[in-house]
């Protein structure tokens, strides 16, 4: 199941956490007032502007976990399952330290009924002249995740259908899940994007990757999502050369290849 959504920058703006803006430009609330009055007046003009909008995008899928793989099965949209057809295989990272998590964990095992997962990215395509207008085009894009994640908890995928949450609260994640990114602690291999490219289509939503997995816009972000109570944000940590070597065989990469998307080229 597949779910595009367009978002006016009016819609946006509730879901827009400024702490972020306030921290890409160094500087904290209290100190910002005339900051945040001139991003206020950008906004409201692009809110004038037609073809202002950003774009959300979940593909959802059955899903078991192997050890440290997610199985990624397709949808059956007649008959509201899914079929065991494996369309793609996720590799992910454990910690190699206590409490040795991985985002797997939090996926129904192969010999238990099939879990469900989303694959998501949102993009905010928008011409950016300087640090104000690229700095609010990245806030726009988050927001546009996180109104794209609240609309397919309760209504998409449904299973939080009674959540009613103000926006501080959905910025503190009070709701059931994570929606972890890639290039961030929890999935810190940036060629991930090349996988999730393929399985949402990045073309047709405009977005584009750079050789090391960058996305273009910058006002981009891509990432799954769990519905599961206990999941959490993690750090996977240092990477050491035998997890590497065998992250590459799963990935089916080279070792070499992957260590700049890992940040590990000391190894």
């Amino acid at each position: 199941m597949t779910a595009t959504l367009s978002f006016e920058v009016r819609e946006l703006i509730p879901y827009i956490n400024w702490v972020y803006f306030y921290h890409a430009w160094g500087v904290k609330e209290e100190q910002a007032t005339e900051l945040k009055e001139e991003a206020q007046k950008k906004l409201a003009r692009w809110c004038m502007e037609d073809g202002k909008k950003a774009t959300f995008r979940v593909r959802l899928f059955g899903a078991n976990s192997v050890d440290e793989d997610i199985l990624l099965y397709e949808y059956l949209s007649d008959d509201g399952g899914y079929s065991y057809t494996t369309l793609y295989t996720l590799p992910l990272l454990r910690q190699q330290r206590e409490p040795y998590l991985c985002l797997a964990d939090f996926v129904a095992p192969l010999e238990f009924p099939r879990s469900t997962i989303g694959v998501f990215a949102s993009t905010a395509n928008f011409p950016t002249d300087g640090l104000l207008e690229q700095t609010l085009a990245d806030r726009l894009a988050e927001a546009a995740a996180e109104l794209g994640h609240e609309i397919t908890r309760k209504e998409i995928w449904g299973y939080a259908s009674n959540e009613n949450l103000t926006p501080q609260q959905l910025f503190a994640e009070h709701y059931q899940g994570k929606r972890p990114a890639v290039g961030y602690p929890s999935l810190p291999d940036q060629s991930l994007n090349f996988l999730l490219g393929e399985i949402l289509d990045f073309k047709s939503m405009g977005i584009t990757l750079t050789e090391n997995g960058a996305m273009i816009p910058h006002a981009s972000t891509s990432g799954l999502m769990f519905s599961h109570p206990q999941c959490r944000h993690i750090n996977i940590g240092t990477i050491g050369k035998d997890q590497l070597n065998y992250y590459a065989k799963r990935r089916g990469m080279e070792a070499e290849v992957l260590k700049k998307y890992l940040d590990v080229s000391s190894i």
